[in-house]
């Protein structure tokens, strides 16, 4: 989960739309969720969710998830907040981020700053002592990513789509190396898959809103590319890659054959719709595309959970 926010996938940030859509409220509170990318920091908590649960055992400890989801939350909404102080004013230049907190007025930098500094310092300091260092490492690599690299590489680079589909599959491994500190084989199959999910997911909101990012200074797709051929191949293969990863649970026997269906399904349809994106590449092929990745997450992530053995 896409402008990911780092600890946000930074492809679905991308997604992001103007406050009428964004319905995240209006006053104080809702600039609050706003600015913080509310709505997408849940999509980070589920996966940091789901790293958890496929770590541990029975009993769960449920105080030390909890910690991990609020420590969680905070340095997402730190990056989210970080992300737009930086590009404040190319916000304003678009039509679906002109209306945002920062770029609107409604809130000054000086705040924001205060805000995404608390956030970040509260909620590594919780994931350190109240889970493990390492979680925090990792919570902070995904921070210093996000806004030292992705962030500013969007006016340089297409590159930075792949950046930021790095960032965005870290949460997973934050929640889980939140209960011992260890890695497993697991924790890599997660961040393979949410880094495989996001590379189509990015690349469909990026040539669905090419010209308006394009305008606005954002080098999204590679320039050359300007039929959009190798954005399409490029999703493909992902499409492809996340087939192979997603089905390695079920031969780790971290999950079960309902499990291996679904994932089996779900990647299909994301290649078969990345064929069609291929063979179109119109914007319709893509939001078709982008939307076959929404379906295909929480189905992913769900039917892991709950084929556990």
């Amino acid at each position: 989960m896409n402008d990911s926010s780092h600890m946000l996938p930074a492809a679905a940030v991308q997604n992001a739309t103007p406050a009428s859509r964004e319905g995240e409220g209006v006053g104080l509170v809702g600039d609050i969720m706003q600015i913080t990318k509310a709505r997408l920091t849940l999509l980070v908590l589920i996966s940091t969710f789901v790293g958890y649960l496929m770590a541990t055992g029975t009993p769960l400890e449920w105080p030390r998830l909890l910690h991990t989801l609020i420590g969680t939350a905070l340095v997402a909404g730190a990056a989210a907040v970080g992300n737009q102080l930086i590009e404040v004013s190319v916000d304003r230049l678009m039509a679906r981020t002109r209306s945002r907190p920062l770029p609107s007025g409604r809130m000054s930098r000086g705040t924001a700053f205060i805000l995404g500094l608390a956030m970040a310092v509260v909620g590594l300091t919780e994931l350190a002592l109240a889970t493990t260092p390492i979680a925090a490492y990792l919570a902070a690599i995904t921070l210093l990513i996000y806004l030292a690299f992705y962030t500013p590489m969007k006016r340089r680079t297409s590159f930075c789509v792949t950046v930021g589909a790095v960032s965005g599959a870290i949460p997973p491994v934050v929640g889980w190396t939140a209960i011992d500190g260890s890695f497993g084989l697991g924790a890599w199959v997660l961040f393979g898959i949410l880094f495989a999910w996001q590379m189509p997911h990015f690349l469909a909101i990026a040539w669905m809103y090419r010209d308006e990012y394009s305008q606005a200074g954002f080098v999204m797709l590679s320039k050359w590319d300007r039929g959009g051929v190798w954005t399409a191949i490029q999703a493909l293969l992902y499409s492809v890659a996340l087939l192979g990863i997603s089905v390695v649970p079920y031969f780790t026997g971290q999950a079960g054959v309902v499990y291996l269906i679904g994932a089996v399904l779900s990647a299909v349809m994301m290649i078969v719709c990345s064929l069609h994106f291929l063979l179109n590449r119109t914007r319709a092929a893509a939001r078709i595309l982008f939307f076959s990745s929404i379906v295909y997450l929480p189905v992913i992530l769900g039917l892991m959970v709950v084929t556990k053995p």
